[in-house]
This record gives C-alpha cells, structure tokens and sequence, in this order.
C-alpha cells in the first residue's frame, strides 16, 4: 500500500493542517500522528494544551505558539522556514485549524507564496454533531455568535430565513445570553445543544426552541448547537391579496422586512416566503 504522506518515498515539503481530538485522545489518526512525528516544527494554540497530546503519543517535535494574538507576527518566520523546506504541521487546541480556530491566516500567506498547504482529514465538532442531530442533511456553519447584540440580531434575521440546519459554537458564560436570541428568530424549529462531545460526560439536549429554557447553572464545556432547518409551509400555494399589499405598502417604511412578514402571517394565508419576497421588491424598488 502507498503511503498517503510520501511522494516519490519522500515527504512532500509544505504545510498539513492537522485536526486534532475533540475530546477523546483515541479519536487521533494514525496519518495524524505520523506526520507530526516527521514535521520539522508543529505550530499550536496553546503550548501546554498540546504538549499533553504530544507526550500521550512520544512526539518529540519542537512546538511553536501560533494563536490569533500572534499568527499575523509570525508569518514571515514561518512562510521562511517553509520556503526553506522545512515540514510544518499545524495543529489548534482540538478540531480542525483554520475552522473557527487560528489558521486561516497562515494558509492565505501561503497560496500567495505558492507553498504547498495539505489538509488532513479528521475530527471536527461541526460534522459530529450534525451527524447525530437527526435533522435534514443540508447545513451551513456559521460558528461562533458576533458580540454585540445588534450584530446577532442582524445576523439571526438572515440565516432565519434560509431553509438549512444552522451550526454555532457557542462558549457556556454566552449560552444563557443567546438563548433568547434563538427562541425570537427560530421559535417553530427544533435544537439540538451538544457538550463535552467525545468526553467523558458528554451531553446531547434535545427540544424546541419554544420550550428551551435557559440554563440554571452555567454548563462546563464549550457547546455546539444545532437548529433544524425551515417547517415548509403549505400555504405556498397562495399568492398576495391586493390588501395585503395595500398593507406592506403602509409600513414599509416602518417596519423591518422581518416584522413585516410576521404581522401580515398572521391574518394572511399567503406563505411567509412570500410576503418577505415581496417585501423585498418593495423596498429594492424606492
């Protein structure tokens, strides 16, 4: 069997990108721990954090700290070292670099520069928990929350009305704060909230958004939470009444095309699609 790491019984020269354990330590791959054995340098998170991954598996290779405070420091270091052929691996605290991890950066540095990035597959906490949700299979991933209000307000009307499952990462001291936020924007969906996943105790807590209440005591771990995809309405079938139009025509320059939608639902039976559509041409048009 050819080695998937060599080319032409040499390993090629460049940077892998190597997802590293959610939780379990077991859930590594043999290609993952080969490669950071032969790389040159392993570019991480946190020092302490990977060392422990490290030592479990007797890998010796030099760890250099690459996280989001430093990462735009380091590129001429590194991009040097790889043009001198040197075999970098990169790795974040758990999951896959560069996925709402450190990473990104680094890898643009490199197209520019024409070195070659190599991914690995392996564990990520977006296809495992989309994988037991039990939702439709289309999906978007957004990660995690802005931080002002405004800005998840602004953000949540949009994905809303997209028909996909949505994926956050969501840290438990901001759990409590979204909730809310989830319960306005996605109340007729279901949700799932992953914890600790691959870990010892780990969590799956099903419900709706409706009947989600909030958490009496902040959970441990970070949490990754799941919204099922749009209800299809029925009523698409029907098209906009002349006063229903005359309506949206009154407000809409007064309401947010979301509040419109769902002040005319209610009394129409036109589907919400719709009347947002509608909304839409409306407000393109003035």
């Amino acid at each position: 069997m050819v080695n998937p790491i060599l080319h032409n019984n040499k390993l090629k020269k460049g940077l892998y990108l190597i997802p590293t354990p959610i939780g379990n330590l077991g859930d590594i791959t043999f290609r993952a721990i080969e490669l950071l054995k032969k790389s040159d340098f392993i570019l991480c998170e946190d020092t302490r954090v990977s060392r422990k991954l490290l030592d479990k598996f007797e890998i010796k290779t030099k760890l250099i700290s690459n996280h989001k405070f430093n990462e735009v420091k380091n590129l001429s270091k590194i991009t040097d070292l790889l043009k001198n052929d040197k075999i970098i691996s990169m790795i974040s605290d758990a999951g896959t670099p560069g996925i709402s991890d450190p990473g990104a950066v680094l890898v643009n540095e490199c197209l520019k520069e024409n070195i070659d990035v190599i991914p690995l597959p392996g564990p990520s906490a977006v296809t495992t928990a989309m994988s037991v949700s039990g939702f439709g299979e289309k999906y978007l991933f957004y990660g995690f929350f802005p931080e002002k209000e405004k800005k998840i307000k602004e953000k949540l009307e949009i994905l809303s009305d997209l028909n996909f499952c949505l994926i956050f990462f969501v840290s438990p001291k901001k759990i409590n704060k979204i909730i809310p936020h989830l319960k306005n924007y996605f109340e007729d969906r279901k949700i799932l909230i992953c914890r600790e996943i691959s870990k010892y105790y780990e969590e799956y807590t099903r419900s709706t958004l409706k009947k989600l209440e909030l958490f009496e005591n902040e959970p441990k771990g970070e949490l990754t939470i799941v919204i099922s995809e749009k209800k299809l309405d029925k009523k698409s079938s029907q098209n906009l009444s002349e006063s229903d139009k005359s309506n949206i025509n009154m407000i809409i320059n007064k309401l947010t095309t979301r509040e419109i939608t769902n002040l005319i639902s209610q009394s129409s039976k036109v589907s919400k699609n719709k009347i947002y559509e509608y909304c839409l041409k409306l407000k393109n048009e003035k």
